[in-house]
């Protein structure tokens, strides 16, 4: 017993050492949209930068938000954790805050100068 939990310590340490940044890339209505987090996902605070682009170029007029969220499970609330993106060197930088490791989707909108809005859908893990 105590050496499936020295395997599965080391496994878990094993994959959080070696977890990745978020990349993400989508396509909405002709824009390009990435979304990146500054580090490796953890449970509190994360740092994400979305870009978007139009024809190859950058566009940087757009009002972006971000909602990320866990459906509600048996003996578990809907989360819901949501932020403004604020444009920082050509980059939409967010805060969001993770409660619990999981899987969490969201939805990445953006005001485009035309009036319209936009909304990619994805999700990341924790």
């Amino acid at each position: 017993m105590k050496l499936l939990k020295i395997i599965s310590i080391l496994a878990l340490t094993f994959g959080l050492l070696n977890a990745e940044p978020v990349a993400q890339t989508g396509e909405k209505n002709g824009y390009t949209v990435k979304l990146k987090s500054e580090k490796s996902l953890v449970v509190g605070e994360n740092t994400f930068f979305a870009t978007l682009e139009k024809d190859g170029k950058a566009v940087t007029t757009a009002k972006v938000k971000a909602k990320f969220f866990m459906p509600e499970m048996p003996g578990m609330p809907y989360m819901e954790y949501k932020d403004k993106a604020k444009l920082i060197d050509g980059k939409y930088k967010f805060m969001i805050n993770f409660s619990m490791g999981g899987t969490w989707q969201y939805h990445l909108m953006f005001k485009t100068a035309d009036g319209k809005v936009h909304k990619v859908r994805s999700s990341v893990n924790l």
